[in-house]
């Protein structure tokens, strides 16, 4: 018996594990595959301030606590994993490409001021000096310095390793339902049809949380992503470029020693893990138009991953109406920002049965009133 089962060994998972084990609680994350979900096709980006929206402002408080965490949660996960995790501060650039693009960043650019954000309004001149490689069709833009990116696949190795050094036990087996017994969560049934018994269960199963048997109804479902990664790029950009192009939302984040990963579309189209040709060619086409030298890069992987999307795009922290049965999941398009926090909220809460005040609003409850 563990005090807590986690289902799910992505990086939500494995970060509620490691902070619990740091806890001193005795804990088993269950995943046949960890790894290989939305955390393998992540573009890693720790963006809350290009990625602010309107009436997300309590989102946006998470995911800066989660971001000022950053540093110091990426140095430990080095130190004890052994590994880096690739964090790179280079900033982030937003770019637009026609006046449509250019008024929809001047709205962005005053949201941001109305909420006392660090972003920089640039002419296209001061643009193309950050980076080099732009196009000298760019029409504008805006540098936010404190937006940074990190390895999602190097930051999940490396936080696999921290988690086993502090005494998580893996079982590389398929989670096939809650196990519940006199109304509360016990623990998971295995797909070998194994049990693993448990004073807490934990969910992190991103997209899949909410089909998993034995869990109450989740508002989490999956939201689609194509993203491809190239090689080649031989500092082609120095950080994060997001753009715009004809109202068209495209990234490319720089990686490893000379990766560049461009993403990403946004499909409401269930758990459909096709590449279209489609996708690929918006993806490439959109990129190139905002790095011309895109073309000469290597297309190395292209692949396609879900989101766990709810509807107001902020994620499930807590407990929930089945005893027992502990959330992380429904992160959307936060996952990598909000690894950090969520492994600190809901480690506090199964060591000391107390929701810490940042969780409050993000709990399940929330949707009972809608």
């Amino acid at each position: 018996m563990s005090d807590v089962v986690v289902a799910g060994g992505g990086l939500i998972g494995l970060s509620v594990a490691w902070r619990a084990a740091q806890r001193g609680l005795s804990v088993t994350v269950v995943d046949d595959a960890p790894g290989t979900g939305a955390s393998r096709a992540a573009a890693g980006m720790l963006a809350p301030v290009t990625e602010a929206s309107y009436g997300e402002e309590a989102l946006l408080r998470l995911c800066q606590a989660s971001l000022q965490r950053y540093p110091a949660f990426a140095a430990e996960v080095e130190a004890a994993g052994g590994r880096p995790v690739g964090l790179r501060t280079a900033g982030t650039l937003v770019v637009g490409f026609d006046a449509d693009d250019v008024a929809a960043l001047d709205a962005l650019h005053g949201y941001q001021r109305e909420l006392g954000l660090d972003a920089e309004r640039l002419t296209p001149r001061a643009v193309r000096q950050r980076e080099p490689a732009l196009t000298p069709r760019v029409r504008g833009g805006l540098a936010v310095a404190g937006d940074h990116s990190v390895d999602g696949r190097a930051l999940h190795a490396a936080l696999a390793a921290a988690a086993a050094a502090a005494g998580v036990r893996f079982a590389r087996e398929r989670a096939a339902a809650v196990r519940v017994a006199r109304g509360r969560a016990t623990g998971l049934e295995l797909g070998s049809g194994d049990a693993l018994v448990a004073g807490a269960v934990v969910l992190a199963l991103g997209a899949h949380s909410a089909g998993l048997p034995g869990v109450p109804p989740l508002p989490v479902r999956p939201v689609k992503g194509q993203i491809l990664r190239l090689a080649g790029t031989d500092g082609l950009l120095t950080g994060t470029v997001r753009a715009l192009v004809r109202g068209r939302h495209v990234y490319l984040v720089p990686y490893g020693a000379g990766g560049l990963i461009v993403g990403a579309t946004v499909e409401d189209k269930g758990f459909d893990a096709t590449v279209t040709a489609g996708g690929v060619h918006d993806l490439l086409h959109d990129a190139i138009e905002v790095v011309p030298g895109v073309t000469e890069l290597e297309l190395v992987e292209t692949l396609a991953r879900w989101r766990p999307g709810t509807a107001d795009n902020a994620p499930l922290l807590g407990p929930c109406e089945l005893p027992g049965l502990v959330l992380a999941t429904g992160h959307h398009r936060n996952g990598v920002l909000l690894t950090p926090v969520t492994g600190d909220l809901v480690a506090e809460l199964l060591a000391t049965g107390e929701l810490p005040e940042l969780a409050a609003p993000f709990t399940a409850g929330r949707f009972a009133h809608r």
